[in-house]
């Protein structure tokens, strides 16, 4: 048993305390994927449940202007909060975006005894802390359908879906679109900038940002090529890399698209991303992700699914030997605990009672897509 699940068993046992069933929950939601590794959340905790906010100070001001990547991320770790309660054999309910005058709060989750995890409810929580996204390329080994099938539920659960691109006309015209995008991004001095304030030098100490064991020191071209960002840059970073043959395969190529563009659906991508993943993970199979296209403002029509979709990510899925290695921050630097009048920081400092997040230039409005588990 892994230390995830073997946290889950004690959680399972007699009844626990709000603040233990926090912390736990917390320890497990920090290692959601989130755009550069930035992990833009922060959470509280009181006796009524936990709450999840968006932390605007780790937006990225040039790639995500809008903070839509930043709420994807932040729905990867609401979705992941609700996979350890259900380990541990509790029920979560849960309320996205609740309280229009705090468009910060991203979601409130609440819990109750249930039913024990199911055993593909385990298989995807034993994934969370070893799954890792990927940079590169993949074997020339096709995905069962079984497993696309399966995916497709993954989306359509939170409302998204999931579109597999077989036609390779139409994988190469995506894989253009990227490269161009790309391209684009490191002529901005702000995004190059603002993607190596989040690159970690090796050796490095810092527990958030992409460190130089999660990328090839080398761009791995595939066929067709999907450049990911070049965080090495040319300075030797990175890891070696994992073949010597030129052009390996770009892998099953999909687009994540939501029915609109709204927090909202930022949100509930993210937890259909998250799932998606981890489903992905417990068969064996990377993933590449994608957001260049979404980072200069535009996408071209080809990336629309079908008329009324939004795309939110294109993803890239195969099988590959993984040699990277994450980082995280210390879950208790994240989590504030209610003490009575006060809410105090998993480390006991003390804050102000009832924190609001801070204020940002844009204010959402959204409606509440209600509560329940998924």
């Amino acid at each position: 048993m892994n230390s995830v699940l073997a946290g889950a068993a004690t959680l399972a046992g007699p009844e626990q305390a709000p603040g233990e069933i926090a912390r736990y929950v917390v320890g497990e939601a920090v290692w959601a994927p989130s755009v550069h590794n930035t992990q833009p959340w922060w959470f509280t905790a009181d006796p009524g449940g936990l709450s999840l906010y968006a932390d605007p100070a780790r937006q990225l001001a040039a790639a995500d202007p809008a903070g839509r990547e930043m709420r994807i991320s932040c729905g990867a770790a609401l979705f992941t909060a609700r996979l350890a309660l259900r380990a541990a054999g509790y029920v979560p309910e849960t309320r996205i975006l609740p309280d229009p005058a705090r468009p910060l709060l991203v979601a409130r989750l609440s819990w109750k005894r249930g039913p024990a995890a199911t055993g593909y409810e385990r298989r995807l929580s034993a994934q969370v802390r070893s799954r890792r996204a990927h940079r590169g390329g993949f074997d020339p080994l096709p995905l069962a359908p079984e497993l696309l099938a399966v995916l497709r539920d993954c989306a359509g659960r939170y409302g998204a879906t999931l579109r597999v691109i077989t036609d390779p006309g139409t994988r190469a015209a995506l894989a253009e679109i990227v490269q161009e995008a790309e391209r684009a991004l490191e002529l901005d001095s702000a995004h190059v900038r603002e993607l190596t304030a989040w690159t970690a030098p090796p050796g490095s100490s810092r527990a958030d940002g992409v460190p130089a064991t999660a990328y090839p020191a080398r761009p791995e071209r595939t066929f067709p090529y999907f450049p990911s960002p070049d965080f090495a840059r040319g300075r030797g970073w990175g890891l070696p890399p994992l073949s010597v043959v030129p052009g390996r395969s770009a892998g099953v190529v999909c687009l994540l698209a939501t029915s609109a563009d709204q927090p909202a659906d930022w949100v509930n991508a993210g937890q259909a991303l998250q799932r998606i993943l981890l489903t992905s993970a417990a068969w064996g199979v990377a993933a590449a992700l994608h957001s260049q296209p979404f980072e200069l403002g535009r996408e071209p029509g080809l990336m629309h699914p079908r008329p009324g979709l939004c795309p939110q990510l294109l993803l890239r899925l195969g099988t590959t030997i993984q040699t990277a290695a994450g980082v995280r921050r210390d879950p208790g630097s994240v989590l504030l605990l209610w003490a009575g009048a006060r809410v105090r920081r998993n480390s006991e400092r003390t804050r102000t009672p009832c924190p609001r997040p801070p204020a940002i230039r844009r204010r959402w409005s959204a409606r509440d897509p209600g509560s329940g588990s998924r």
